[in-house]
């Protein structure tokens, strides 16, 4: 892990950040006394998301409705 002070990260920002863009942990230091670790973020993977229209077909099937969400909508606002 390697160390840098506060000075070092305000003066030389690049070469601290060019340090934990290569992997390398950077533990920042105040008098001496470490105040944060700067680290690579850990890789995020793509989020699953539903499959809506497969739920949509399970629950309905091939059953098409006689009046649209947008018809039930107006009714039940009336005369907004």
């Amino acid at each position: 892990m390697k160390t840098a002070s506060i000075r070092d990260l305000r003066h030389d920002t690049t070469t601290v950040l060019g340090w934990v863009e290569a992997g390398e942990k950077v533990l920042i230091e105040r008098r001496g006394r470490p105040v944060a670790v700067l680290s690579r973020p850990a890789k995020r993977g793509r989020i699953a998301r539903p499959d809506f229209a497969a739920r949509l077909k399970s629950i309905y099937g091939e059953q098409v409705m006689s009046v649209t969400a947008t018809e039930l909508l107006a009714g039940e606002r009336g005369d907004r």
